[in-house]
């Protein structure tokens, strides 16, 4: 996805001259063709993140359109005073781009993992967040991104991730049906479609047929579109790859209680604590109860009878995971 993204990038460089790249000495190995090609248009300012926001800042002021390119924890975490006061708060057109959303940086620990950028997110206004779930939607994004004449934050994973949509082209900033259904639906962002996607397989093969849906724009939403597509749900399971208190889950939780629609909400994330353990990306959503087998447990529990609500399932097996 981060090599799709970027790649639309580079693609509009050809015939946009305002376009500028900005790294915190992240991502090199991308950047190699592009500065051959453009030396003027990309700048590593180094370990100096919040820095490299403001900087971005009067780019952007001086009508350039600036592209930030870092992993996720130093960009957003360590930005964020500057993201506030020089970007959002001038509603300044600059593009977020922060590479190991969720757990996709395993094992490199907690300190590479991307659990809380949403939540932060929320709390800046005129920001749109963008969390594409495979290449196209990642090559979507940027479009949309460089188009838009505000601040934009795309979270994305590294590489390597498959292709799920069956078009080549729809509006990003609307729900995505990617396979229909009826009575549950699965609600989603970002690289755990991977684990969605296998959970739907196994459903399928059991007789049973849940609409899946990728939610691409996280923030803001579209209340009128997600209303319509979930007319004659009962059960909507919102899955995702971020801490369960602050994520997709927890902005649903208000639309719900806005909106009081007749479908039941039920949330997926990761609990919400530190994470101690070492293993692999996937070893990590089945440590967090997150992997296809829970998914689909989930979806089975909800067709055929009543258990525990799912958030306090996750909360239970979590404490058994971390000795709690």
């Amino acid at each position: 996805m981060r090599n799709a993204f970027m790649q639309a990038i580079f693609d509009a460089c050809e015939r946009r001259e305002d376009l500028m790249i900005l790294s915190g000495d992240a991502g090199l190995g991308v950047f190699d063709d592009f500065q051959k090609r453009h030396p003027d248009r990309f700048l590593n300012l180094g370990v100096a993140e919040q820095n490299m926001v403001s900087f971005a800042a009067g780019l952007s002021l001086a009508g350039f359109k600036p592209i930030l390119y870092n992993i996720i924890p130093v960009l957003m975490y360590r930005g964020y005073e500057q993201i506030r006061n020089d970007i959002c708060y001038q509603k300044l057109p600059v593009i977020l781009a922060g590479i190991g959303s969720g757990l996709t940086y395993a094992p490199q620990g907690m300190t590479h993992y991307s659990l809380e950028d949403i939540g932060l997110g929320q709390t800046l206004p005129n920001l749109t967040i963008l969390s594409p779930m495979d290449p196209l939607e990642a090559k979507m994004s940027a479009g949309y991104a460089m188009e838009a004449g505000t601040p934009v934050y795309v979270r994305l994973p590294k590489r390597g991730e498959p292709t799920f949509h069956e078009r080549d082209f729809f509006d990003i900033s609307k729900p995505q049906i990617l396979r229909p259904g009826s009575e549950i639906a699965i609600l989603f962002h970002g690289s755990i479609a991977e684990e969605v996607f296998r959970a739907h397989e196994e459903l399928v093969r059991a007789g049973i047929h849940p609409m899946i849906i990728s939610l691409p724009m996280v923030q803001p939403l579209d209340p009128e579109t997600l209303l319509e597509i979930l007319q004659g749900v009962k059960t909507v399971i919102c899955v995702e790859e971020h801490y369960e208190n602050c994520g997709l889950g927890n902005i649903l939780a208000r639309f719900h209680a806005k909106y009081e629609p007749g479908w039941r909400l039920e949330t997926m994330g990761v609990p919400h604590r530190f994470i101690h353990e070492v293993l692999d990306t996937r070893g990590m959503r089945e440590y967090c109860g997150l992997s296809s087998s829970h998914i689909s447990a989930a979806v089975r529990s909800r067709v055929g009878g009543k258990r525990l609500p799912l958030r306090l399932e996750n909360r239970l097996q979590a404490q058994e995971n971390m000795g709690g």
